[in-house]
């Protein structure tokens, strides 16, 4: 490419402080640097970790920053050293990393990855501790290691997953966050089996793509709760079989659902973020072998609880990041499944928008009607 070594000044949506409009500004993003990729993300899908940093509830914000993390695009240049990708191939920026040599690589047992956590918890890039972006010469965060709301990114080579050059990239890209989340906090975490009850709090992205993948697991409910019973006619499609709203009861919601299921659910999954209704899922699972997985990512200093006699008599607490999926090596393999139409994507995505229109798309998505929303980054 013509640009490869030289600076590229392209468009991005910059977040100043918290809860402030995002600015499109024009952004200037240094070449790849040695094990760096920069790519020209063609789109990108608001998610509601997005959201959550940019409100200033997550410990590791830092502004100025350019927040998204969920997008596809194609590979423009490459620093020193990379050898798994090459200008032109159609990519998928992942926040979970995979180096395939940590120890956490390397030990069987999760899908996180240490290389670069370091650097992208600090908002700057492994090899100088800096940042690729600035405006004017002023550093501006990079955020969760993939920055898509910007035209072009750079990022670590260990967190860029090849895909098949025939896939829609702005179907896609929701394989880079949500959807995952989703079917694999089923497949892998909970490791859900056919005849299962299962219980879902919140029906969002998240929430649906767990239902999707409770379906494919052969779950014979799917219990949908949530306190939108609008959210309830496009759940049905995603297979959620029931539904219970919390405001339609007087009673707990565990309790609720511990008599709808003689006794709980096998497994729950929290895919809202919120405390008490992580203490719930866990409480609606059946005694002696119930598994509540959390997926929802809570405010900085909150904290759980509850009795330890619900762990006692054989409840399993868990947690996931990205359903345990991991990226380099099976995001390819998810838009392989999607290709064959095994599962959804395009059902997903409610709304298409421009990277302009980025805080209408914000506001969509906070009312609620809004699953996700594809921003198209190049006029």
């Amino acid at each position: 490419m013509a640009t490869a070594g030289k600076v590229i000044t392209c468009k991005a949506a910059v977040a100043y402080e918290p809860n402030k409009p995002l600015v499109i500004e024009d952004v200037q993003v240094a070449p790849p640097q040695a094990g760096e990729v920069r790519i020209n993300i063609l789109f990108t899908a608001l998610c509601h970790t997005d959201a959550y940093t940019w409100s200033g509830k997550d410990p590791e914000g830092l502004f100025p920053c350019i927040l998204g993390h969920e997008a596809a695009g194609i590979v423009e240049s490459v620093g020193e050293g990379v050898t798994e990708v090459q200008p032109g191939d159609h990519v998928i920026p992942c926040y979970q990393a995979e180096c395939k040599e940590c120890k956490f690589c390397k030990s069987g047992k999760t899908n996180l990855c240490g290389k670069v956590r370091m650097a992208t918890g600090a908002g700057i890039m492994m090899n100088d501790r800096k940042s690729r972006f600035s405006i004017n010469g002023k550093p501006i965060y990079h955020f969760m290691g993939t920055s898509t709301f910007s035209q072009y990114t750079v990022v670590h080579d260990v967190s860029v997953a090849k895909v098949d050059p025939q896939a829609p990239l702005d179907k896609v890209c929701l394989l880079g966050c949500g959807v995952p989340t989703g079917l694999g906090a089923v497949w892998n975490t909970a490791k859900v089996e056919p005849g299962a009850i299962v219980a879902i709090f919140g029906l969002g992205t998240v929430g649906l793509a767990v239902a999707e993948g409770a379906k494919s697991a052969g779950a014979s409910r799917v219990i949908g709760v949530d306190i939108d019973s609008k959210k309830f006619d496009i759940a049905k499609n995603f297979g959620v079989t029931e539904f219970v709203n919390p405001k339609d009861y007087d009673k707990p919601i565990q309790q609720v659902l511990v008599d709808l299921t003689d006794g709980g659910v096998d497994y729950s999954f929290e895919c809202i973020g919120n405390v008490s209704v992580m203490r719930a899922a866990l409480e609606c699972c059946h005694k002696g072998w119930g598994t509540s997985v959390i997926i929802g990512v809570a405010a900085s200093g909150q904290e759980i609880s509850t009795r330890p006699f619900q762990l006692v008599t054989g409840r399993v607490w868990k947690g996931t990041a990205f359903g345990g999926f991991k990226s380099r090596s099976q995001v390819p393999w998810l838009v392989d499944k999607y290709m064959k139409k095994e599962i959804k994507i395009d059902e997903y995505i409610t709304h298409n928008l421009t990277l302009g229109e980025i805080n209408k798309a914000f506001d969509l998505m906070h009312e609620g009607g809004c699953l996700r929303c594809v921003l198209k980054m190049h006029e």
